[in-house]
């Protein structure tokens, strides 16, 4: 059992980690937060969707996504030492499962909105952020399952 929360607890504090270099890298290759949003809004010139929003609306997801996680973490180590014996991190699991759904959405609006339709790059690659973000989304989902799987023995 020890086993276990001691590999739960790595992935978890992996996640938080992948979440933060996912999230920082990101904001620096948006044009958007270097330059504001007049030059995506030059960018996307006639396109109704609006890149901007959809822009700030990823990063903000981002942040929501970093911001639960944090909190299932610190609340898995509270509940690690508060919790009587059989009961289950009901709590915990709730919230990395808002944080999986904020990864949801922001790599879906980000999927959707940017995915080679942007001409401030020449490079169709997304680079690492994405990637991590996808990573980040599996295993956010995988370790609230487990927290409400998971009774403290």
């Amino acid at each position: 059992m020890l086993v276990l929360l001691a590999g739960i607890f790595v992935v978890h504090i992996a996640t938080v980690i992948m979440l933060f270099v996912s999230t920082i890298a990101n904001v620096s290759r948006l044009p958007w937060v270097r330059h504001g949003c007049h030059l995506l809004q030059q960018q996307l010139a006639g396109r109704p969707e609006g890149g901007c929003s959809a822009g700030l609306a990823v990063q903000a997801f981002m942040i929501l996504s970093i911001i639960f996680s944090v909190v299932a973490l610190v609340l898995f180590i509270i509940q690690l030492f508060t919790l009587e014996k059989g009961k289950r991190f009901y709590m915990t699991g709730a919230v990395m499962l808002v944080c999986w759904m904020c990864v949801l959405i922001a790599v879906s609006i980000y999927t959707a909105r940017f995915t080679g339709s942007v001409a401030f790059s020449t490079n169709p690659h997304h680079g690492y952020c994405f990637i991590l973000a996808w990573i980040c989304f599996c295993f956010s989902f995988i370790i609230g399952i487990l927290y409400l799987v998971l009774r403290k023995k």
